[in-house]
């Protein structure tokens, strides 16, 4: 999507002349935080076997820090917040830590306008559906949700939203214009990403979900996703479903291809901080190919109970994705989360 300059200059000076219009709100001190997110493990690969330098078969094991957060937040105004967050991450080709920026965004509180919790950002920001989603699915130190795992969305990219929240925490609509490429990346094109999510609670506990991402490779090559969602909170469980429906052209000389796929989990129980993360993805990222990817994981979770502020998390968990009848790579692992 071509996102007209005078279109985006006109939504962000909106937004100020609605904040100038607004009554003086009596003194304020502003206040700064500071805190971290630190995802650690031990894994190893059970298959397929490898080989070492000299050629003997091993199963590759290996302490990592797969992810670590500092997260400086605060309050420059009761209508202005902001965030940044500088991200550390393992690169996938070398093994070296790499320092980039994750979340680096200030918000406009809206509340004298529309209903309480609705604002309005403006840079490197959570994209509308997984920062939703994980609020629920709270397993992200195992591995990512279903869409972003399998690489069809980014947690967070560089552009502007608006979050309205309904009235009596019915639920929100979160529309938002991105680069389309993620935190990760720089921007290739002119193209932008349209992302929008709904979310209503028509029962207690229950959250029904729709979003939609359209954006472009190129001016005539689609990147569209589609997800129906449906999670259900209980004293005693947690359990979600996706539906997913996505196309992709990447250049004008090859086809469309168009995926479709599922995810299911949940999260059981058993007191005392302990709880079961079980889960099933299946994918097929082009239709008219009989090539599926199925993952299940399997997980015993130690929520560590009574911390003030903190939340600290250890967990064993099995992970294996099939691509094949005959290709399987599974995986074993210790995993540790610390927020603070």
């Amino acid at each position: 999507m071509r996102m007209p300059l005078g279109t985006l200059l006109l939504l962000m000076f909106s937004v100020a002349a609605i904040a100038e219009d607004a009554p003086k709100p009596p003194a304020f001190t502003p206040t700064f935080k500071i805190g971290a997110t630190i995802f650690a493990d031990f894994t190893q690969q059970a298959s397929p076997e490898t080989k070492d330098a000299d050629g003997n078969d091993i199963h590759p094991s290996s302490f990592n820090i797969t992810r670590a957060y500092i997260n400086v937040t605060g309050n420059l105004h009761p209508r202005i917040a902001f965030r940044i967050t500088p991200d550390v991450s393992r690169e996938v080709a070398g093994g070296s830590q790499q320092f980039r920026l994750k979340y680096a965004y200030a918000q406009f509180n809206l509340d004298d306008w529309m209903s309480k919790g609705s604002w309005a950002r403006f840079g490197v920001q959570q994209t509308p559906f997984l920062d939703a989603t994980e609020a629920m699915y709270r397993y992200r130190f195992q591995g990512t949700v279903f869409a972003e795992r399998e690489g069809y969305l980014s947690s967070s990219d560089a552009g502007v939203s608006l979050r309205y929240a309904l009235p009596r925490e019915l639920g929100d609509v979160h529309a938002g214009i991105y680069n389309g490429e993620g935190y990760s990346r720089q921007e290739t094109n002119d193209e932008k990403a349209l992302q929008v999510r709904a979310t209503v609670r028509p029962l207690k506990g229950l959250r029904a979900t729709l979003f939609y991402d359209g954006d472009h490779y190129i001016a005539n090559g689609s990147r569209e996703r589609l997800i129906a969602q449906a999670i259900y909170e209980h004293a005693r469980f947690s359990a979600g479903a996706d539906l997913l429906s996505t196309k992709d052209r990447t250049s004008n000389t090859k086809p469309e291809l168009e995926g479709r796929g599922w995810s299911a989990w949940a999260t059981p129980k058993l007191g005392k901080g302990r709880e079961l993360l079980l889960r099933h993805d299946h994918n097929r990222p082009d239709r008219t190919v009989d090539v599926d990817r199925n993952r299940d994981i399997i997980g015993v979770a130690y929520w560590i109970p009574n911390l003030q502020k903190v939340t600290s998390t250890l967990m064993l968990d099995y992970d294996s994705l099939a691509v094949t009848d005959k290709e399987r790579e599974t995986r074993y692992g210790i995993k540790m989360q610390l927020v603070f």
